[in-house]
């Protein structure tokens, strides 16, 4: 288990300004402490419903408190005036517990 901040980017942003940017905020996101990975989703289509997000991006700690750690940082303020400046503020930050597991760990083995 860990924690994880989310950074949702709706298509409203100005892609090429953000990814242009994009290098400058990972530098300073990539120095929080407690940082432990980072990953992209970038969203070529809906399945179902209307999508308004163009990327998700996570970054997993290993606590909440880490997490609030790095935020308050002097690499994860830096971090933040940059996403704010590459999004213009629009932008969604949410944060949560992360689970994983494995299919071959939940599925029902042979007896």
């Amino acid at each position: 288990m860990s924690y994880q901040l989310l950074i949702l980017i709706p298509i409203t942003v100005e892609i090429q300004t953000l990814d242009e940017g994009w290098p400058e905020f990972l530098n300073a996101a990539e120095k929080m402490p407690g940082l432990i990975r980072e990953s992209v989703c970038r969203i070529d289509q809906p399945i179902f419903g209307q999508n308004f997000l163009r990327r998700i991006y996570s970054f997993s700690f290993e606590t909440k408190d880490h997490l609030e750690k790095a935020l308050l940082s002097p690499p994860g303020e830096k971090a933040g005036n940059i996403l704010h400046r590459l999004t213009q503020g629009n932008m969604i930050l949410i944060s949560g517990e992360y689970k994983e597991d494995y299919l071959e760990n939940i599925q029902e083995k042979p007896s």
